[in-house]
């Protein structure tokens, strides 16, 4: 809900960081380590460890945040790089509550986690073919100004309140359960948002 007002602010923050980085380092790279950063977060989530697991999951998402204004920055923005990047952020969305769930396995846990996953799904079906059906009309990133390689129909939580869910996770995880229905009814209502506003414009 709040990735278009603060992706300036975001790109303003890095953009000293990327080019003092320079060329030196690809935006894949960056990448992939913000994905060695997340996934590290797994075995102290194992092992109840949620400040070390915090860190990394903050590493994660700044480095995230560096891969694409590294790129803009050394003019190496390419489709295979948006690619990869999203893709590798959806592993790391699902590693890090199974880890939390299998660290400390509750019934009302599993049951929550299984229905945050299921609206993960449902989210993602929700604006990757949409943003689809946009870029095929024209109507997507690059006639829109987005600085996204592919446009990314807004819905209720995006980028920034997953930050904010997965923190408070691990901030405080024995709240994890409620914080699970909390996150799966406002991502569903982000899913109805789409559907309703595809109804009116497609």
């Amino acid at each position: 809900m709040f990735d278009d007002l603060l992706r300036d602010l975001k790109d303003r923050v890095l953009a000293p960081v990327a080019q003092a980085i320079g060329g030196r380092v690809s935006p894949l790279a960056i990448s992939l380590i913000g994905f060695g950063a997340g996934l590290a977060a797994v075995p102290f989530l194992l092992r109840r460890q949620y400040g070390a697991a915090l860190g990394c999951w903050l590493a994660n998402r700044i480095l995230d945040g560096l891969d694409g204004t590294l790129a803009r920055v050394q003019g190496r923005s390419s489709d295979l790089g948006a690619y990869l990047d999203l893709l590798l952020d959806f592993v790391v969305y699902a590693a890090l509550p199974i880890a939390l769930v299998l660290g400390h396995p509750s019934p009302t846990l599993l049951v929550a986690l299984g229905f945050l996953l299921g609206t993960f799904y449902l989210n993602a079906a929700s604006w990757m073919y949409l943003a689809a059906i946009l870029e095929r009309r024209g109507r997507g990133a690059a006639a829109t100004g987005e600085r996204t390689r592919v446009t990314m129909p807004p819905g209720l939580v995006a980028g920034t309140e997953t930050i904010l869910f997965y923190a408070a996770f691990m901030l405080w995880p024995p709240q994890a359960a409620p914080l699970f229905v909390v996150m799966t009814g406002l991502v569903l209502v982000g899913v109805v948002q789409r559907v309703l506003w595809a109804h009116r414009h497609l």
